[in-house]
C-alpha cells in the first residue's frame, strides 16, 4: 500500500502557489487592461509581466490564455500578447443592451413603490461612494461604482438571467467609462449629476423620463446614444 505520507511530498504546495501566481498574474494584467495602463492595441510580453509580478512566465502564459478565451488579447508566438482594442461598433452593442436589461429592470421595479424606493436608496448610497471617489481623482474606483450604481438597479428587475447577463458587461462598461474620462476629464461631475436624476425618477416611478434621462446619459457618458 502506498505510504499515505507520499500525498505531502510537497507537490500540492507547488500546485497551489503555481495556481496563485497564474491568478495574480490574470488579476495584474487585466486591472491594467480595464484601467487603461495597457492600452488596447499595445504588445505586453510574458517575461515583462513577470519580472513586475517576480515569478516565473509559466503562470503569466496560462494567464495570458485565459485573458485571449475572454476576449482581452491576441496570443501571438514568440512575439507577446495583443491588448484588444475595443471593437468598432461594440461601445454602442453594448450601451443598447444595457439600455433594454435597464429599461425592464426599471418597469418591474416601479410596478411596486416600496421596491422603487428601495432601489433609488441602493443606487444614491453608491452615488455618495461615487462622488468622494470623483472628488479624490480616482477613476478607476470611478468607474466600478458606476457599474455598481447601475447594477442596484438590474439585480432587484425580477429576471435573474437578465442580471447575469448584464453583470458580463461590467468588465466592458468600466473600461468604456474610464476610457471617457480620460478623453472627457470633466464628464464625471455631469454623471454624477445624472445619476442623481435616474434614482430621483425610479422613486417617482417616472418610466418616461428615466428612459429618456438614460439614453441622454449613455450620450453624456459615452458621445452616442444607443
Amino acid at each position: 500500500m502506498r505510504d499515505a505520507t507520499c500525498i505531502y511530498d510537497g507537490r500540492v504546495p507547488e500546485t497551489r502557489s503555481a495556481q496563485s501566481a497564474a491568478t495574480r498574474a490574470y488579476a495584474h494584467t487585466k486591472s491594467a487592461i480595464l484601467a487603461g495602463r495597457l492600452a488596447g492595441g499595445s504588445l505586453v510580453s510574458e517575461g515583462e509581466v513577470a519580472t513586475e509580478l517576480g515569478v516565473s512566465r509559466t503562470p503569466v502564459r496560462e494567464a495570458f490564455l485565459r485573458l485571449e478565451a475572454e476576449g482581452w488579447m491576441r496570443l501571438f508566438p514568440k512575439r507577446g500578447a495583443l491588448v484588444v482594442p475595443v471593437a468598432p461598433g461594440e461601445q454602442h452593442a453594448v450601451l443598447e443592451a444595457r439600455l433594454l436589461v435597464e429599461e425592464h429592470a426599471a418597469a418591474y421595479v416601479v410596478a411596486d413603490p416600496v421596491r422603487a424606493a428601495k432601489v433609488a436608496e441602493e443606487m444614491r448610497v453608491a452615488l455618495v461612494r461615487q462622488r468622494r471617489a470623483w472628488a479624490a481623482g480616482d477613476h478607476a474606483e470611478f468607474a466600478r461604482l458606476d457599474a455598481e450604481l447601475h447594477q442596484a438597479l438590474v439585480r432587484r428587475g425580477g429576471n435573474d438571467l437578465l442580471g447575469t447577463f448584464y453583470l458580463t458587461l461590467q468588465e466592458r462598461q468600466e473600461r468604456m467609462t474610464r476610457g471617457s474620462l480620460r478623453v472627457m476629464p470633466a464628464v464625471g461631475a455631469e454623471i454624477l449629476e445624472e445619476h442623481a436624476g435616474l434614482a430621483d425618477d425610479l422613486e417617482r416611478g417616472d418610466l418616461e423620463t428615466f428612459g429618456t434621462r438614460l439614453r441622454a446619459h449613455f450620450a453624456t457618458a459615452f458621445g452616442e446614444r444607443p
